[in-house]
């Protein structure tokens, strides 16, 4: 039974067909990746996915349950997190608050106890900040954890969006273009991170232009061009497919 499974998803935003007719299932434990030309529909399907757009057709099911419809913060706590191709992080914030944030909607104490700093309320604050700081080891930020978000680095605020949506206990993480703005140590970084939280239990579905990326940590991969399917298989599958070799990666005669 799948993890998440799209069928048929569908949007449009007045007389563009951005999303059309796409399908595909993400099983437990996997990493896929979703590539494509700009302009595809990546971002969309996952905008759809986390409850930002709602489709105009289609059906989304996460764990056995359809998702269409619920707002974002409901989608949260069911279990999926995800970051952005453009990062949104807290700026004039700490690194530590950035993850507390996200944190936040697995916080059971109320704005009653906070006020009044009940134990329960100080316990649980003690729980998480703990648990944040072991998040910021997993991405290599913890000697950051008292900066200032908008001080660190392109490549670390990408790793900090990261930590923050971990902070949400999901079970499948989206990552948009996770590489993005990173040089190659960061990216191969990057790929051993992400190997890493498929091993702590969490699946990964990710949009990457990076190809290195994608060929190097996606065990299936679903091809998009003009908002529709063309392609899903293993990366030496994708990698020899003739449609997307033509849309996508690119001919001999190309170069």
């Amino acid at each position: 039974m799948a993890l998440l499974s799209v069928q048929r998803l569908t949007k449009s935003f007045g007389g563009l067909l951005a999303v059309h007719n796409v399908s595909f299932d993400v099983f437990s434990g996997e990493i896929v990746g979703i590539i494509g030309p700009n302009g595809a529909g990546k971002t969309t399907v996952f905008n759809l996915i986390t409850g930002i757009y709602k489709p105009d057709q289609g059906e989304i099911v996460f764990d056995q349950h359809s998702i269409v419809g619920k707002a974002p913060h409901d989608i949260v706590k069911l279990g999926i997190a995800r970051t952005f191709q453009t990062i949104r992080l807290f700026s004039n914030l700490s690194v530590l608050e950035n993850v507390m944030a996200g944190a936040h909607c697995r916080m059971s104490s109320g704005v009653l106890g906070a006020m009044l700093r009940l134990p329960g309320q100080r316990r649980e604050e003690r729980e998480k900040i703990e648990e944040a700081m072991e998040l910021l080891g997993l991405v290599g930020l913890q000697d950051f954890y008292d900066y200032l978000a908008g001080s660190l680095s392109y490549g670390n605020q990408r790793l900090l969006e990261i930590a923050r949506a971990l902070a949400t206990h999901p079970r499948l993480l989206i990552l948009d273009e996770p590489a993005g703005g990173m040089n190659e140590r960061e990216t191969e970084e990057l790929i051993k991170l992400i190997g890493k939280i498929r091993d702590k239990g969490v699946t990964v579905l990710l949009i990457e232009h990076d190809m290195n990326v994608v060929m190097k940590i996606c065990e299936r991969i679903v091809v998009l061009e003009y908002g529709s399917t063309i392609a899903e298989g293993t990366p030496e599958e994708i990698q020899s497919n003739p449609r997307v070799i033509e849309a996508y990666l690119g001919t001999d005669e190309d170069e």
